[in-house]
């Protein structure tokens, strides 16, 4: 856990023990993540999401993304991104960790986890989910 790291954005999980992503809900009761800012923001009502779903969706990214958006270390290291989807809810994409890519299978369960980005910030993920 990356306790003494601070978080990538504001407002993308909760500060608790056991952290959940924190969504918007319309009023039509679909839900986004991550919760819109500013004037996007506007008649959605903020929402915690499920630590688990199933994986939707996955590959691994072997080049350094473009920057920005990318704010990752210079040294980039390949990983893996997918859409988890949590039931009921929404489809977030996700860095997934502690698995290969030979290692993922559709409709894994997985779990979210918050992990180190870099030197000084910490980020959502999600891996195979441990009582699978």
């Amino acid at each position: 856990m990356s306790d003494t790291l601070e978080p990538i954005a504001p407002g993308l999980w909760t500060d608790i023990a056991e952290p959940q992503l924190i969504g918007g809900q319309r009023p039509d009761g679909e839900i986004v993540f991550p919760m819109p800012e500013g004037d996007a923001a506007e008649g959605l009502e903020p929402v915690t999401l499920s630590r688990t779903g199933t994986l939707w969706s996955w590959t691994r990214q072997d080049f350094r993304p473009k920057s920005p958006p990318y704010e990752g270390p210079e040294e980039f290291e390949p990983f893996l991104l997918g859409y988890v989807e949590l039931p009921g809810e929404v489809i977030v994409e996700t860095r997934i960790v502690d698995a290969t890519l030979e290692e993922l299978k559709l409709g894994m369960p997985m779990e979210l986890a918050i992990v180190p980005f870099d030197d000084r910030r910490s980020t959502f993920a999600f891996r195979p989910e441990k009582s699978a």
